[in-house]
């Protein structure tokens, strides 16, 4: 028997070959990484959820024939499906869902902001810190050490005196405290990437410090740095509601989830349902968040492929 009785379609089987190979050089450690998350159920189920919330938070307000702010005497601390209130009023006759809706803006709002500028301050001290090293890296790691030491309520209540209180300074302070981790993390990533080879070949061939770090450090710390700022988002917004629960966050007639929680404490007893439904969705909307980091952890560490 020759060979071509053996392999009648020689053609085919090389084709099947190539493709095969095209597939597997095809294949980046991003799309394995895709797969993975895609197979994580919490994570999958944790953002349709956060979709549906943040859609709702955008769209919903302009939705609902209620302003958060119109006061009505007549409806005071109505039960929810009550009067066209589908969540019903608080102690000034607001709508609860209408509140509850822009508190939800708000929140996301802080927390994507202020994790942006933690993000920015952050990537740039810490990739500049670690791949310089020596007593810069020395001076500006120490000056992340005295920040850590200041107690954030100090910090954010001597912006308040100085500034006054308004949304943005509450953007400023959460966000120039909460870059110092994101340093840290960026440092340690950097000294570990500046060893690699392809750190010694783009200064091989002659491109500056800052040119390395722009296009070859900054870019490899994405895995972590994005893991990372999913976590952040709901300790921001944490941070601002235990700030708006003391009075220091967000201020009247606007709202966020913090303040409702908080409005929703003292009225606990007479109307239920003003604590009840900002703090479902306070919970709702972390644990999306908190999933949907874990399975980005997960999807990304390469210790789990």
């Amino acid at each position: 028997m020759n060979e071509l009785s053996l392999n009648p379609n020689p053609l085919s089987h090389s084709r099947d070959r190539a493709t095969a190979a095209a597939a597997v050089k095809g294949r980046s450690l991003w799309d394995d990484a895709r797969r993975r998350l895609m197979r994580n159920r919490a994570a999958v189920t944790s953002m349709v959820l956060l979709i549906v919330l943040i859609s709702a938070a955008i769209i919903g307000p302009l939705l609902i024939p209620f302003h958060y702010s119109d006061i009505n005497k007549n409806d005071v601390w109505l039960p929810p499906m009550a009067n066209g209130h589908l969540l019903g009023t608080d102690s000034l006759g607001r709508d609860l869902l209408a509140r509850l809706l822009v508190g939800l803006r708000v929140s996301l709002a802080i927390g994507v902001v202020a994790t942006s500028v933690s993000l920015v301050v952050g990537v740039i001290w810490g990739a500049t810190a670690g791949y310089v090293g020596g007593a810069v890296d020395e001076v500006m790691m120490r000056i992340v050490d005295v920040l850590y030491s200041l107690p954030f309520i100090f910090f954010v209540i001597l912006l308040m005196v100085t500034f006054g209180s308004n949304i943005v300074l509450i953007f400023v302070a959460i966000g120039a405290v909460e870059w110092l981790t994101m340093s840290r993390i960026v440092r340690g990533q950097t000294l570990s990437l500046k060893q690699k080879e392809f750190i010694e070949a783009a200064r091989a061939n002659g491109l500056d410090r800052g040119a390395i770090v722009r296009r070859h450090i900054v870019p490899n710390l994405l895995g972590p740095v994005v893991v990372y700022v999913t976590l952040t988002i709901p300790a921001i917004i944490l941070a601002e509601s235990f700030l708006s629960f003391l009075g220091l966050g967000v201020q009247p007639p606007m709202a966020s989830l913090g303040t409702l929680i908080a409005n929703g404490a003292q009225d606990m007893e007479l109307a239920p349902w003003l604590l009840i439904f900002p703090s479902i969705t306070m919970v709702a909307t972390l644990m999306c968040f908190n999933f949907i980091g874990d399975g980005l952890r997960d999807a990304i560490d390469p210790k789990d492929r």
